[in-house]
Order: structure tokens, then sequence, then C-alpha cells
């Protein structure tokens, strides 16, 4: 499978970052850091360039453009490998913890000789971290929280992380003989161990596997269970007229399946992963598709989305399920930013990638000056930005691009733009992105101030976590939730893999109090537009319906909603 600049990125990043940690050349950290984020960001496939063609790319010289294409050809390279050789093994993960970069490993390593997790987490809870200079009591705090959170996380995967693991698996199997079941085919935001059910022999597909994945854990004629970059998979074989009962259980949830059982035990009956056994003769009924079995139970079918034991099976048996938002409703993103804060996409190329799409508009929201980092708009910029979409929506395609902003939630509650400035905007976003370790109460009354303020149409990304990086902050979601109804602000579910933020349990609170949930991608690539899958299958998990997504209004409803 071709390597992705996302991939390519992550590497380069790494060498900069053991660089640092080793003590290098602050000018080949940084370059190699700068070639990091232009790969990154590139619109055109970094893989498939010729070394003449990478050289020209600026940010990325000669030796980068050898090491690119090292990683291209072997997913390796000779400067990261060496750089590898270098220090412990085990010293890299400390990169996974919140909060915890090369300086600070740097530092840990040389003078504490700490070397892995395991040896930080000693150090913190025998409170010898903070007899260095520079670090105290809150650091060590800090440290064992995040070490909690990556313990926590246990190895998931985000979602984006799961379908490469997928897509590593798909030579192996013929197409329509397999389903990935699990948590992954009920669209949570964080995956486990994947479970993939097929039909095809044993015979057939143990060969094709033991060429094709890491590790070969177990292999059997019932299950097979592999490693394929670094993650768990077990495939289960099944017969055909079984496949549809296989599929149920290894689905889930767990909680799902104790109901489901339940349900089948009131009617005189028993479920596994075979079928339905009738308790009195011990026949068992067989079915090849999931739709079958539930209506043999007497059941409408429900959608993996809504398997979690939340009330769906009481609605099964009355026929009253939810129909449930679906990529056909959606008819714009909410959320995507560009070239003229940190994004990649030209004004007209995201109008352009709206029409492929379908959509009707595109909510241009790049980032307020506030957040400096970003390259922000300020009142003068956007301006400026304001006259270049009108232009491009003269131009008069059939996806319309509407003028927004996200703008900063400033540490007092207060916006990174006046209100003078935001109330000429279609839409405005305003978001979290600084003094993050704020207390609950404190949080929430800053994240209040912007509900309230009548420029504000969506808070984004509410609760600010970064799925397996970094732990949401403290905030009452509750009362942000109660506050949103009053004034009619939504809240949204930002659909980037990396976010998913507002996960399912809020929104479905949400929406029981009538705020509206708006998705955003969140973009500043071009492939991170197609994320708005994973925005949809949030807000399934959530139980909105068309009529609670944002998205699925017109263009001339949104404007109306807004104004």
């Amino acid at each position: 499978m071709e390597i992705s600049n996302r991939e390519i990125a992550s590497k380069l990043l790494l060498i900069s970052e053991l660089l640092e940690i080793t003590g290098d050349n602050i000018f080949k950290i940084r370059a190699f850091n700068r070639a990091a984020d232009i790969v990154g960001r590139a619109n055109s496939n970094v893989a498939v360039m010729s070394d003449d063609e990478l050289i020209l790319v600026p940010g990325i010289g000669q030796a980068i453009a050898k090491s690119v294409r090292e990683i291209v050809e072997t997913g390796t390279c000779k400067e990261l490998e060496e750089l590898r050789a270098k220090i412990p093994p085990s010293l890299v993960e400390l990169l996974n913890l919140e909060g915890v970069g090369p300086k600070t490993i740097a530092v840990l390593w040389k003078k504490m000789n700490i070397q892995s997790i395991g040896d930080l987490e000693k150090a913190a809870t025998g409170r010898r971290i903070r007899s260095l200079k520079g670090f105290g009591e809150k650091k060590e705090k800090g440290f064992l929280k995040s070490i909690a959170l990556y313990r926590a996380a246990g190895g998931r995967m985000n979602r984006m992380e799961a379908e490469l693991v997928v897509k590593k698996l798909e030579g192996s199997l013929t197409p329509a003989t397999w389903t990935v079941a699990g948590s992954y085919r009920r669209g949570k935001s964080t995956i486990g161990d994947i479970d993939i059910v097929t039909t095809e022999s044993p015979s057939v597909i143990n060969p094709k596997l033991r060429n094709n994945v890491d590790e070969v854990i177990d292999e059997g004629d019932r299950r097979t269970s592999v490693r394929v970059m670094g993650q768990r998979v077990d495939i289960r074989f099944s017969h055909e007229r079984q496949y549809g009962s296989m599929l149920i259980y290894l689905t889930g949830s767990k909680e799902f399946n104790i109901r489901l059982r339940e349900t089948a035990i009131e009617m005189g009956r028993k479920v596994n992963e075979y079928g339905v056994e009738d308790r009195t003769d011990g026949k068992l009924h067989e079915f090849s598709t999931e739709n079958d079995m539930f209506a043999f139970l007497g059941l409408q079918y429900i959608v993996p989305e809504l398997r979690e034991n939340r009330g769906e099976m009481e609605l099964a048996k009355n026929f009253r399920l939810p129909l449930l938002i679906g990529p056909c409703d959606i008819r714009g993103d909410l959320h995507v930013h560009s070239e003229w804060s940190d994004g990649s996409l030209s004004l007209e190329q995201l109008a352009c990638k709206g029409e492929i799409l379908g959509y009707e508009y595109i909510l241009c929201s790049d980032h307020s000056a506030s957040l400096g980092i970003t390259h922000g708009l300020d009142d003068k910029k956007l301006k400026q930005q304001t006259i270049a979409i009108e232009r491009v929506n003269r131009a008069g395609g059939s996806c319309t691009l509407l003028q927004g902003i996200e703008v900063d939630i400033l540490s007092n509650g207060s916006l990174g733009l006046e209100n003078h400035v935001l109330s000429d905007l279609d839409l405005v976003i305003a978001s979290v992105h600084s003094g993050l370790k704020e207390d609950r109460d404190t949080m929430t009354r800053r994240v209040i101030s912007a509900v309230e303020n009548e420029n504000v149409d969506i808070i984004g990304h509410p609760t600010g976590r970064l799925i397996g990086k970094r732990s949401a902050f403290e905030i009452d979601m509750a009362r942000v939730i109660e506050r949103a109804r009053d004034t009619g602000t939504a809240l949204e579910c930002n659909a980037s893999p990396l976010r998913l933020d507002l996960d399912d349990t809020d929104i479905m609170n949400s929406k029981e109090k009538g705020v509206s949930i708006s998705i955003g991608t969140d973009s500043h690539r071009e492939e991170e537009l197609a994320n708005m899958r994973y925005g949809i299958s949030i807000a399934q998990r959530g139980w909105c319906s068309a009529k609670d997504i944002l998205n699925s209004l017109t263009l001339k409803e949104i404007l109306n909603w807004a104004s």
C-alpha cells in the first residue's frame, strides 16, 4: 500500500524529536521539523515524486529528500535508525505522554537516567523529579496524570489508525466475504483489538496472512490471530449459514449482547454466536444475515452504532428506532481552514472540492489572530478574506463559501476578535486553544461566556481532547449544554479522528436537551474533508436524526438559523 504524506511526516517529525533528545544541531532539528510540516500539509502525494521534484520543494533539501525516499521505499531511513540506536528503545515511548516533549525527555534521561514510562512513574511517585532544576511538585503530578491517561487508552487506536490496519489486511481477504466487527463497526471513537468475521476457508486465508502481517500470534481453523502495525487482529471463520449470528455476536457491545440474550430467554430461546437455539428441543436456527436473526427474534434491525444497550432493544421490539442521520443528509461542512491561516487549500480549491463532494456550502473558518501560532486573521485580514470569498462565490459554482472564523475563547472568557467584527460574518465558531489546565468551574464559566455571546453560533471541539494524546480539559458539559439550549448555540461534533469531540454521550445529552449539533471536519488539508464520515458515525451513536444536525439545513436555512 502506498505510504501517505501523513506517515512520511510522522517519521520526519520523529527524527527531529530524536535529534533534540540526543542534543544535535538546532538547525538540523528545525530542518526536519519544518520538512515534517511541509510534507504533512502537501496537497500532492510526496511518495510519487522523483528525487529532483523532492529537492525543489521549499524546505526539503538534498539530505532530507534522501531520507524521504528511503522512508517511501522501506518505511524507515538510515537517519532514523541511527538515532534509534543511540537511545534506549523504551525512551521513545515517553513521547506519547501528554506534555512531555523532547527537551523534557533529554533532561530526565541525562540527569536522572529515566529510560521508560515505568522509570518516570517511580521517580514521580517517589517525589524525586522535583529535585531537578525547573521541575517541581506540579510537574510531578502532571507526569503522573499523563501516564494515567496513556495507560487508560490501553493502546487503543483512533479511527484513522484502525482503518490503516484494516487496509493492510485487504490483500489477504477476498472482497464480499468478510466484515470488520467489534468497536470498529459500532463506530466508536477509539478502537482496541480488531475483529474480522469471514466466510472464506482458513486453508485459503491463513497462508496469505503469513506473508502480509507482522506476526502470526495463533493460527487455527476457527480463529487466527495476527499482529499488524503493532495491533492485534482476530479473524473468525464462519459458515455462510451462520455468518449473521456470528457478526452480531462479535460486533457487540458486551452490554448489547447480554440484553439480546435476555430478550431471547423471554421467548424461550437461547442466543449464541452460531444462532438461536430453542430451549425446548435444542434445535439451532442459523442465519446468514443479521437482518434474518433480528427478524426471527421479532426485532427491528438495529444498526451497529446503536448497539450499546441504551434503550435500543425496547424500541426495536416496537419497530420505533429513530431514522439516523446519514451521508445523504449532509449538505455542507461547517468547519474548514484555508491557506489564509494554517490550512493548505486556497478558497478556490475549497469551493471546487465542495462541488465534487456535492455540498451546497462550506464554512471557511480560519483561526483568529489571537492564536498566534497559526498565523490567524485579524480584523483587517478578515475583511480582505471576505472580499476574496465574495469573488469566489460570484464565479457561480454550486458550492457557496460561507465567511466565518474560528475565534479563540480567551482565558477571561472574552473572544479573540471584537464583536463588531464578528457580527459581519455568516457563522462564528468559538473554541478554546490555550490555558487548558484551568479548574473545572473556571473553564466552564469561560466557555459559557462564549455561549452567551450573541455573535457566537457554534462552540468548537467543546472538551478540547486529542485522542490518546490529551485528555479533555476540566469542564462541566451538563452546564454548557443547558446554557446552549437557552441561547440557541450549537455544539460541534468535530469530525477529526484525532478529536471526535463531542463524543457520543455528550451528543446524546445535547440532543435530549434540544441543542443543535454541527459537524465540522476541521480540515487543514484536502484529504481531511473525507473525515465527515467519522462525524456522521459519532452523531449516529448519539442517536441523532437529520433534524438534530445543522449540516442537514439548506444554504438558505442555515443562514436564517444564524441570523
